[in-house]
């Protein structure tokens, strides 16, 4: 499975939901939906500044990520921002992989 790590910011109407079903309540309702979507939790910090919420997940491919981030920013309740995080091994590989890429202006 991949990682994910979503970087979410309350609206106002998020952050009147969060006074309301606390932390932990957040936590529990986010790690349910993971698990329900075939993936792990792997951790769940809040923050100060310009993100509130930073999630580390492993979900089963990148559609599931991409409907999560949906289903959490059509809600009206979070915008939120989704990382494919990769792994130091497949860094490796691209690192090795022959592209051919010519920069802009370059002959």
């Amino acid at each position: 499975m991949a990682k994910y790590l979503f970087r979410s910011t309350y609206t106002t109407e998020g952050v009147r939901g969060l006074l309301d079903e606390g932390g932990g309540g957040r936590v529990a309702q986010t790690e349910n939906l993971i698990a329900r979507l075939g993936g792990r939790l792997e951790s769940f910090h809040f923050a100060f500044g310009g993100a509130d919420v930073f999630l580390i997940a492993e979900l089963p491919d990148n559609a599931t990520a991409a409907a999560v981030g949906l289903a959490a920013t059509a809600s009206g309740a979070v915008r939120t921002e989704t990382v494919v995080l990769l792994t130091p091994e497949e860094i490796d590989r691209a690192a090795q992989r022959e592209v051919g890429y010519r920069p802009p202006g370059a002959r």
